[in-house]
């Protein structure tokens, strides 16, 4: 088990979120960037429109996908 933070991912914040993978915490932010802006934290919303971006232009998301997941890696087990 591994930990980032939103931070960590390009968020504005410190929340930590806890996965096997980088998947699991990739996934993790994501809802909580949706279920931030969706409470009205417009801190988040450039996130948020950030990680919904990552799939419409692949060759740019995929860059941060490796970056996300090579810093995951790095990480020491929790």
């Amino acid at each position: 088990m591994k930990t980032m933070t939103c931070r960590q991912m390009g968020g504005p914040c410190d929340k930590a979120f806890s996965g096997e993978t980088a998947d699991d915490v990739i996934k993790a932010q994501d809802q909580h960037l949706k279920d931030a802006v969706a409470a009205g934290d417009t801190a988040h919303e450039p996130a948020n429109k950030d990680m919904r971006g990552r799939w419409k232009h692949p060759i740019k998301g995929m860059g941060w996908y490796k970056d996300t997941k090579k810093a995951f890696a790095a990480l020491p087990e929790d």
